[in-house]
């Protein structure tokens, strides 16, 4: 009897010992654990917050970066402002409550440094680094906290260079361009947003260095179509540098300024292409800008994407200043990858342009005028 009774004491003990090391917690696994690839899975928890993802500049950026986040490893969040800035506010902060450690934003809100500065403020409460890209953030913002930097372009730069191009162009097509032969070139400017950095230098230097252009060269200045328009520009009131926007002012327009009348718009400049795409399309139901070699409206705009470009290269469209999508991504996932090795966002970035004193760094525009 003792002899059995020891018998089940000590097969109960050993079921005790294996029912223990069958529950038994596993070790946390670290997040920089080996693939089966034999690469290292990336820690960092990466947000990207884009202003609007109807904006086709932006969506040529955002196809740029995933491809690039996905060749290091990275599945970014990505975020639609939808062009609400209360709205990005709250996808910022939710992202941070959900584990994020990199925050990369498309800030909607431009006129004021107010968002950008609670972004900021919201990624040095949690220890984490912030970029800015495209959309221009006040020196002093980026300058606040030692983990901010910024990635875009020379606001004025555009600018001057659509400014060039419109006034060179001008000059070698004077005639063809002076429909109604009064020897003036009527023009209308179409304004992406108010209070924008890029849209108030773009608005200007657009017209001014295109003049500049024309006088230098014995011609008259430009003409806005309109004479008695306080604002020599009309604006997209939804601040989202719309096609429709550009396509609805336009239908507006053309029975009233017509050649019928003597007084046709004669020069189409826009601040994006997508202004520009909405303005030909506009043309177009007129009987303008078909590519048949018929009567052509010029019509410039900024971005050179791809929709744009194959409007030029079909004599659909006159040209663009290129703001170059993969550049602005690649320059942004330099930084990146600059946290992902342990460093500081500014560390590889000796080859760039960056602003002195403020960790800015500019992505240079080029001219296109077709393949």
């Amino acid at each position: 009897m003792k002899k059995k009774l020891a018998l089940f004491l000590m097969a109960v003990m050993a079921l005790s010992l294996l029912l223990g090391c069958s529950t038994q917690e596993k070790p946390d696994m670290p997040n920089d654990m080996p693939n089966k690839g034999g690469e290292m899975e990336s820690a960092l928890n990466v947000a990207v917050f884009y202003y609007d993802f109807s904006d086709v500049y932006i969506s040529s950026v955002r196809n740029s970066m995933d491809e690039q986040f996905k060749a290091m490893g990275i599945t970014p969040s990505n975020y639609d402002g939808a062009g609400n800035q209360a709205q990005q506010t709250d996808q910022i902060n939710t992202a941070i409550s959900n584990g994020a450690n990199l925050l990369i934003v498309n800030i909607v809100e431009t006129s004021s440094p107010d968002a950008a500065q609670n972004a900021v403020e919201a990624a040095k409460t949690a220890g984490i680094p912030i970029i800015f890209f495209n959309r221009e953030v006040a020196d002093e913002v980026v300058n606040s906290y030692d983990k901010c930097a910024f990635v875009g372009t020379d606001a004025p730069e555009a600018g001057h260079m659509q400014g060039k191009l419109v006034g060179e162009y001008l000059l070698a097509n004077y005639d063809a361009v002076d429909l109604n032969g009064d020897g003036v070139i009527s023009y209308v400017m179409f304004k992406g947003q108010e209070g924008n950095a890029e849209a108030e230098a773009r608005t200007q230097f657009g017209v001014e260095d295109a003049n500049a252009v024309l006088v230098a060269a014995g011609k008259p200045e430009l003409v806005y179509y309109n004479a008695s328009a306080a604002d020599k520009y009309l604006v997209d009131q939804g601040g989202k540098w719309s096609a429709q926007a550009a396509n609805d002012y336009m239908a507006t327009i053309l029975p009233e300024y017509s050649e019928a009348n003597g007084n046709m718009v004669e020069l189409i400049i826009c601040n994006n292409d997508g202004m520009a795409e909405g303005a030909v399309s506009a043309l177009q139901g007129a009987g303008y800008n078909k590519g048949d070699g018929g009567k052509t409206i010029p019509v410039f705009g900024v971005d050179a994407t791809d929709s744009a470009k194959q409007l030029i290269n079909e004599g659909k469209m006159t040209g663009t200043i290129k703001q170059d999508a993969e550049g602005m991504a690649s320059t942004i996932l330099n930084l990146v990858s600059s946290v992902k090795n342990g460093g500081n966002l500014m560390d590889n970035t000796a080859s760039f342009n960056v602003d002195q004193g403020v960790a800015k760094i500019r992505v240079p525009y080029a001219t296109y005028t077709g393949e």
